[in-house]
């Protein structure tokens, strides 16, 4: 099994801090549209937690945006 790039996973949670942060959403807030834990949104910005892609899409949701432009800088 390939270890998941910790790398990887801090860039996606920064994506997620700035776009919240440019919406000026808190966390509690994009947590409450996401359908996810508040906790949970710290954990993954932090790049402390991996993330599902079901949870990916509710936070892209979330942002009406596309799941593919949270990505994009990863790859």
């Amino acid at each position: 099994m390939e270890k998941i790039n910790n790398n990887s996973v801090q860039k996606l949670g920064l994506k997620i801090r700035v776009e919240r942060q440019k919406r000026k959403m808190s966390q509690e807030k994009l947590a409450e549209l996401a359908n996810l834990n508040r906790n949970f949104i710290g954990l993954v910005e932090r790049g402390e937690s991996n993330i599902t892609i079901k949870n990916l899409e509710n936070i892209a949701n979330a942002f009406e945006m596309d799941i593919r432009d949270l990505l994009y800088f990863v790859l």
